[in-house]
């Protein structure tokens, strides 16, 4: 569905993403995991129309969607959950939840129960003020926010980022189901333990470059990922 080929994308002199090729298959998790400033998150923003990549190319569903703008990404059914949730704080959940489909003009009452199904919070706090809602409840809300575009590929930024561990087991099991009802997800994440048991594709990005990829279970086992990202 997404295929990344020879991307490299420079933040003023210095080069970020240096050469890297993925694909992520239709219908599938896969994850990039690795350091801080790795590349992973500025992968992701090139992809979404955030940041102008140097070169190479970036091609979704066959087509070249390399340095398009934003909206016009999220238009053809690529949409991203920001690392640190981004929720608008005034808005209900309701109105946040309305927001993630703005470029949509069809009737939207039937995603909105989805993500109440996905998330019945959500739907017991639809009238409550996004910023008062806790730090996983504004993760349920940015992961359904996303939803609301019915997109095809659903990139997510540190999804477990500074919550609870009870917590970000719901969230990856809302991961798996999400999957598993036929959208196709790219995570990037500082859990690599829990990103690996969920991803059927593993990526490993090294100072810039890709250095490792496998089977998401097989890179559990792999000496190197151990003692880098494992612990």
């Amino acid at each position: 569905m997404l295929k990344i080929e020879d991307l490299r994308v420079n933040y003023g002199g210095i080069e970020a993403v240096k050469g890297v090729s993925l694909e992520v298959p239709e219908k599938e998790i896969v994850t990039l995991i690795g350091a801080n400033g790795a590349g992973k998150s500025t992968t992701l923003r090139a992809v979404a129309g955030l940041v102008k990549p140097a070169s190479g190319h970036i091609r979704f569903d066959g087509k070249d969607i390399t340095g398009l703008p934003a909206h016009v990404v999220v238009s053809l059914g690529i949409t991203m959950v920001p690392e640190g949730r981004r929720v608008f704080p005034d808005l209900t959940v309701l109105e946040n939840l309305k927001a993630g489909a703005y470029l949509r003009k069809d009737n939207i009452k039937d995603d909105i129960q989805w993500v109440y199904d996905l998330f019945p919070r959500l739907k017991d706090r639809s009238w409550q003020a996004a910023g008062t809602l806790s730090g996983g409840e504004q993760q349920m809300l940015a992961v359904g926010r996303a939803l609301m575009s019915r997109p095809k590929l659903m990139m997510m930024d540190e999804p477990s980022l500074g919550l609870a561990p009870l917590v970000v087991k719901g969230i990856f099991a809302i991961i798996r189901e999400i999957n598993r009802q036929g959208v196709t997800i790219l995570l990037i994440e500082q859990n690599a333990n829990m990103a690996l048991h969920t991803a059927h594709t593993a990526y490993v990005l090294e100072t810039g470059r890709l250095i490792m990829q496998g089977v998401g279970k097989d890179l559990l086992k792999d000496e190197a990922v151990k003692k880098a990202y494992l612990g």
